[in-house]
């Protein structure tokens, strides 16, 4: 009996009618412009409008979830005496994850026969989404909670995700670059390829001058995780600017490897956008296990 929910957040990027069709309800994450807080809906509305708003230079910050927030969105199952497993973003870059634990355990003694279990996914955006349907298809095949944790734990690290960023500004007004860098490096025009470790840390690898020799790398370095079990689960390359800009990811992507047929487009979602900025763009696939850049 599956007497138990799959629930997330939005930093999944996965849209709503994907979570609403699955029967997996997702906890916003918040962002911040020009002193007003917007949900992450998980909508193309939402991404339109921060996109929108970030092509006029509009400062954004965001913020964890709290605790508080955490609990009522778990009581809401408890109350019908369903168990939980929490698929949110790595604790390596938020401290939802720390307030989410805190939520779980209060959750648990005030009703003691509900299970809660958050998983530290190390992963963010694609990385996340991309696991989280693998666990909800096991779901719906009927397999317990416990079966689905102990997968997830097992082949978490099989996701490899490799960003691009496009302007070093936006990571300079969050506080992740020094402006000197910032203002330096898009003067050389430099991207800087990003990949997410084994802890979920966004760690740069590799820095290329010019966005078509930047887009290529990215999809040349992509190969260095892909093994035999690649073609068998699904590829995901994200964009954050304009769809023009995905798409041409998506043809270069499969010129390269037409031998994987299971690979589709998302956009990048407000939370991961607002530290990044339009132009960013990734991969993410099955593959090795992460560690190697």
């Amino acid at each position: 009996m599956n007497d138990y929910v799959i629930a997330t957040a939005s930093t999944c990027d996965l849209d709503v009618s994907w979570l609403n069709a699955h029967h997996v309800p997702f906890i916003p994450y918040s962002f911040v412009i020009n002193g007003k807080s917007y949900p992450d809906e998980c909508t193309e509305a939402t991404k339109d409008f921060i996109l929108s708003e970030m092509k006029q230079d509009h400062a954004v910050s965001t913020a964890a979830i709290t605790t508080f927030a955490y609990y009522d969105f778990f009581e809401q199952f408890a109350k019908e005496g369903k168990n939980v497993i929490l698929l949110d973003m790595t604790q390596a870059l938020s401290s939802s994850y720390n307030n989410s634990l805190i939520a779980a355990r209060d959750i648990q003694e005030k009703y003691p026969d509900v299970k809660i279990e958050v998983v530290d996914t190390c992963a963010v955006t694609l990385i996340l989404g991309l696991l989280l349907k693998e666990a909800a298809a096991m779901h719906e095949a009927g397999k317990s909670m416990d079966e689905v944790v102990t997968w997830i734990n097992v082949h978490k690290q099989n996701w490899t995700g490799r960003f691009m960023v496009n302007d070093l500004k936006w990571l300079r007004r969050g506080g992740r670059l020094s402006n000197a860098s910032a203002v330096v490096g898009s003067l050389l025009s430099i991207k800087p390829l990003i990949i997410v470790d084994p802890q979920g840390k966004l760690v740069a690898y590799n820095k290329v001058r010019g966005t078509i020799k930047a887009r290529k790398q990215l999809i040349e370095d992509t190969a260095r995780n892909m093994n035999d079990e690649t073609k068998e689960h699904e590829t995901a390359l994200i964009y954050s600017g304009e769809k023009a800009e995905g798409e041409e990811l998506l043809k270069e992507f499969k010129e390269a490897y037409p031998q994987l047929t299971n690979v589709n487009l998302y956009r990048l979602g407000p939370v991961i956008m607002g530290h990044i900025g339009p132009g960013f763009l990734a991969t993410v696939i099955y593959g090795s296990p992460r560690g190697e850049k």
